[in-house]
């Protein structure tokens, strides 16, 4: 009995002691993720990458924290966005971006639902009507082809490959409805929307944006 006891408290001792290293690896991999980004990041995306309007986009944002992949953060930093002012930072390594990805994470305040979000259905809404409504609600702030800061508009380059190629619909459409607290990017969708579009203008929309990447993709 005894000696069960002994056996017992040694397993719960190694499985604490696993718990406590893996905690102490992830918060050196934060830390490490914060020196990195003050480095690379942080003259455009400035302190706590909170962003800046018209300028580099906050990547802290809990909305965007919690629809976006770690793939999607990864692949971004890795392969930069073509046609704008985001470089690639390949250079940087598979570990060092994953540690960048950590210290972004640890600013979260929601649930993660990218998991969710990438595996909701593909949109088939009507391009042309999409364009209408671009060009009614979007063009101000993101530029009449979705080119973002560099139209001198405050919005980013949705309308590019770059950003399209990277992101599945559902996070087009959950941006569309709910948009971005603590930016300009107001939600779309219910009695507090700016336009409270139904489902299928949404769809629209997103079916005009896939349009303008697939008209970059041929251009190349």
């Amino acid at each position: 009995m005894i000696r069960h006891q002994r056996l017992v408290r040694g397993v719960v001792s190694l499985a604490l002691l696993a718990i406590g290293s893996a905690g102490h690896a992830a918060s050196g991999e934060v830390a490490q993720g914060k020196q990195l980004f003050e480095q690379n990041c942080q003259v455009c995306h400035q302190a706590d990458a909170i962003g800046k309007p018209g300028f580099a986009p906050s990547l802290t944002n809990k909305e965007l924290l919690s629809i976006g992949s770690d793939k999607f953060f990864m692949s971004t930093i890795r392969d930069g966005r073509t046609g704008t002012g985001m470089p690639p930072f390949a250079h940087l390594g598979k570990k060092k971006i994953k540690a960048i990805v950590a210290y972004l994470r640890s600013h979260e305040k929601l649930p993660n639902r990218a998991k969710e979000v990438d595996a909701e259905p593909v949109s088939f809404g009507d391009a042309r009507k999409g364009e209408l409504w671009f060009k009614e609600i979007c063009v101000a702030c993101h530029g009449d082809k979705g080119e973002g800061y560099g139209a001198g508009v405050v919005g980013t380059a949705i309308g590019k490959s770059g950003f399209l190629n990277k992101v599945s619909d559902g996070f087009i459409r959950e941006t569309i409805k709910h948009g971005r607290s603590n930016t300009r990017m107001r939600g779309f969708s219910g009695a507090d929307g700016l336009a409270n579009l139904r489902d299928s203008e949404i769809e629209d929309v997103i079916a005009y944006l896939r349009s303008l990447g697939d008209q970059h993709n041929r251009a190349r």
